[in-house]
């Protein structure tokens, strides 16, 4: 999702709260594929999810184990968190940052202000059972962005790719974060960008990339999965803008990389021109392409008007693809009340503890539950 707002002050509170005792789940190893399905602490079959960009990015522990606490509790598995967040200038004391981008000499943030954050997070999710993918770059503008290191190296967003200095400190960027966590069975899986995109470019771009990448990702760590990001574009089926490849993105030939664990998939009708109704047959494709593949879909971020109507049939059709390429769903995006208010409201944010959190969260995780014992 293209976030083009920030965290609001208010819950970027500078005090450290103690972490909270409260331990619900602890991880049995790592997450891993069977075939088409996900296996999540000796269980394989199909879970639910959701995003939280902020989590990374607030400075109250409290905070960070109330979300999580909520999410464990509300029988959600996976958790899709920033793993970035990117500078050209570095800020003032007290504003969280991971990386300064800068040709003269980039920088790694591993202070109380920087990838302490995300340690705090990997910690709470341990703690707790719930499974986090870690994202490494943006396509869009927020929190830095691939334009963040194109203000360093110079060049464009599209020749981002192909950018020798600026993959180079992505991959130092990566090194660093994988090190930090690659022991931790809270990891779901690493992501190679939010949303990749080449607009106008020819798909052997992103393919060439996302086989580099995740080829060095995995000589850094052989046992987590690792998947794109992507939004599912380019695809046979339809001739609406979201089958197309002029972002430069062929799901079914990414879908192909050795390193690449599993696919994913995004789902905006709102954003992408298309109607509603589109939702069901976008998901049966993704879904027939990922078991031709022999790897599982993840539909990572979905979202219209924050609508029960609307997105509730979604996770049916998802969830009646359980045996045939679907193993999660992802939901965007996760909201909470927090020491110092509510979390930033996108219009397809799902509040904790709200009706449509009943009808999007309760009620799916209640279905899950009943298609696997049946």
């Amino acid at each position: 999702m293209k976030t083009a707002f920030a965290v609001g002050l208010g819950l970027l509170s500078a005090t450290q709260a103690l972490p909270s005792t409260r331990v619900t789940t602890r991880a049995t190893g790592p997450s891993t594929t069977d075939g088409t399905r996900f296996s999540i602490d000796g269980e394989t079959g199909y879970f639910a999810g959701t995003n939280s960009y902020w989590i990374g990015f607030l400075t109250n522990n409290a905070d960070i184990d109330t979300t999580l606490d909520h999410i464990s509790e509300s029988g959600l598995k996976i958790l899709r968190v920033w793993g970035f967040n990117d500078v050209n200038t570095k800020p003032g004391t007290g504003t969280v940052w991971y990386q300064l981008l800068s040709a003269s000499g980039s920088e790694i943030n591993t202070g109380a202000d920087g990838l302490e954050r995300l340690d705090y997070v990997v910690q709470s999710a341990e703690q707790r059972g719930v499974k986090l993918i870690v994202n490494f770059v943006n396509n869009w503008d927020d929190y830095g962005g691939m334009n963040a290191y194109v203000k360093a190296f110079g060049g464009t967003k599209e020749g981002w790719y192909t950018n020798a200095n600026a993959q180079a400190q992505y991959k130092k960027y990566i090194e660093a974060v994988v090190s930090r966590y690659a022991s931790s069975d809270a990891i779901f899986a690493w992501e190679l960008a939010n949303e990749a995109r080449c607009n106008g470019c020819d798909t052997d771009i992103i393919y060439q990339w996302a086989t580099d990448t995740s080829a060095y990702i995995r000589s850094l760590d052989a046992t987590h999965m690792i998947t794109l990001g992507d939004e599912g574009f380019g695809l046979p089926g339809d001739t609406s803008y979201p089958y197309t490849y002029g972002e430069g993105v062929d799901f079914v030939k990414n879908l192909g990389i050795k390193d690449l664990d599993f696919g994913t998939f995004h789902l905006y009708p709102d954003s992408w021109g298309v109607p509603t109704s589109f939702g069901d047959g976008w998901i049966s494709n993704h879904a027939a392409a990922c078991k031709a593949a022999g790897k599982p879909c993840l539909l990572e971020e979905y979202g219209s008007n924050a609508s029960c109507d609307i997105q509730a049939p979604w996770q049916k059709t998802s969830l009646s693809l359980a045996a045939d390429g679907m193993s999660a769903d992802l939901f965007w995006q996760w909201g909470d009340n927090l020491s110092n208010g509510q979390t930033s409201n996108d219009g397809n944010t799902i509040y904790y503890g709200s009706d449509l959190a009943t009808c999007l969260i309760t009620n799916h995780v209640a279905d899950i539950k009943a298609a696997a014992s049946s």
